[in-house]
């Protein structure tokens, strides 16, 4: 089975020794996503809705690099550092996510990469061509 590192230029994860992710044949394994920008500067420092928009764009774009989207997100796993952020992260599934919903692990967390950070999402996800678009 073939095995692809999946990159993004710049990454701003190069600095931490970790992959943005790997498919594997027709899955994708996307490391966690922050809420850090291609100079790997945390945004939205504070501001739960900032730091999420940006945590999916990031998603997006590494989804993106392997050949998925997140059209084709099975499972995710969304780690906060504060549950009362819960109804947040339903509203910004039913925005980046489409039924059938990915299946989904939530859990909360003392501390991230950053003591500002305040949520991270990593991701399974088909690729684009393995996907059986229903007609």
């Amino acid at each position: 089975m073939k095995v692809a590192n999946i990159s993004i230029e710049p990454d701003p994860y190069a600095p931490f020794r970790l992959a943005q992710g790997y498919r594997v044949g027709e899955l994708l394994f996307i490391s966690g996503q922050a809420a850090i920008d291609g100079n790997g500067q945390l945004v939205g420092v504070g501001d739960f809705e900032a730091q999420a928009e940006q945590v999916f764009k990031n998603l997006d774009r590494v989804l993106r690099a392997g050949g998925s989207s997140l059209a084709n997100v099975i499972k995710v796993t969304i780690f906060l550092r504060d549950m009362s952020n819960f109804s947040k992260i339903v509203e910004l599934r039913g925005r980046y996510f489409t039924p059938p919903y990915p299946a989904d692990t939530i859990v909360e967390v003392t501390a991230l990469y950053s003591p500002e950070a305040l949520i991270e999402i990593e991701a399974i996800a088909v690729a684009d061509e393995a996907v059986e678009r229903e007609r």
